[in-house]
């Protein structure tokens, strides 16, 4: 009979998950309760394996470890075998018990005050004994999480184009001002009239950080943002306290109770032009579990009934 892994091989496989863990983390403590085992027995793993191969992998990195140089070496040719056989193993357990499993599903900032938690609440209801990890975060961080395999399915805004995606509808970006400013009676605006105003904005890494800067190249100028911001609550809460205006979605409670345009702290004004966001379902590129199968599903299905701009 052939041998089909050398016996080095077959002392590292089951050391490898701790070393990703740590990889991933950067951090041991973090890793040892990502992977639920005492911290103790997580360091003995990985100088298990630094002796077998005979380098070191880790260095001293702050609080925390970074890899070095063979260790990256290590991590780029293993995550992806780890993370496989991870999914594997989820697959077979969720097809030996299609009601329970789990799912790890992200969703962006703008959505989640209403729409979300609705969904998962009614898709509860229909399978109570599925186990969800949530994230929230920009639509770039989801995405990444998505391909490295840390996430099943994410709701972005925008999708990309290397994820299988569903579309599930578009979100329409308005002007919002503080109804004491000058413009708040407008009907519409053009985008080349706010030259002068000061904004309040997301950071460089968000997607509507960079349509704001697109869009207002476009129009003729560079936008002059006063305050820079990732929450979107308090993005409101600014420009409702006069300090700029913002480009940003319809706020989800306001929407929710039936007032799409503006709130009795804020007035939200049409743009012109096309101002509207793809909504999309993505997952990673391989097949689901069944767990996660269903809630594809379910969002895909329900997603039009929920607010704010889902259409």
């Amino acid at each position: 009979m052939d041998q089909f892994v050398s016996a080095e091989v077959a002392e590292m496989v089951p050391l490898l998950a701790a070393f990703d863990a740590a990889a991933v983390e950067g951090h041991i403590t973090h890793a040892a309760a990502a992977l639920r085992v005492p911290q103790s027995s997580l360091s003995r793993r990985l100088k298990m394996l630094e002796q077998i191969l005979g380098v070191a992998l880790f260095q001293p990195a702050g609080r925390g470890v970074a890899l070095t140089a063979a260790g990256r070496d290590l991590h780029e040719r293993t995550h992806g075998a780890i993370r496989e056989l991870d999914d594997a193993v989820n697959v077979v357990r969720s097809n030996a018990d299609p009601e329970s499993g789990s799912v790890r599903f992200g969703f962006p900032l703008t959505l989640g005050p209403v729409s979300v938690p609705s969904l998962l609440a009614e898709f509860h209801e229909t399978a109570p004994r599925i186990r969800f990890g949530l994230v929230q975060a920009h639509g770039e961080a989801l995405c990444a999480m998505v391909r490295e395999g840390r996430l099943d399915l994410a709701v972005v805004i925008p999708p990309p184009d290397d994820l299988p995606v569903a579309h599930l509808g578009t979100q329409r970006i308005l002007l919002y001002v503080a109804p004491s400013h000058p413009l708040a009676e407008r009907t519409h605006i053009d985008l080349a009239e706010l030259a002068a105003e000061r904004f309040i904005a997301n950071p460089p890494v968000y997607h509507l950080r960079r349509l704001l800067d697109t869009w207002c190249k476009e129009a003729g100028f560079v936008p002059r943002v006063a305050f820079e911001i990732g929450e979107f609550e308090t993005a409101r809460a600014l420009v409702a306290q006069g300090l700029g205006v913002a480009l940003l979605p319809a706020s989800e409670r306001s929407a929710a109770a039936g007032s799409d345009m503006s709130c009795d702290d804020l007035v939200g004004i049409p743009l012109t032009g096309h101002r509207d966001r793809d909504i999309g379902l993505i997952r990673g590129n391989h097949r689901p579990t069944p767990a996660v199968a269903r809630l594809h599903d379910h969002i895909v299905r329900r997603a039009g009934a929920f607010v704010p701009g889902w259409r």
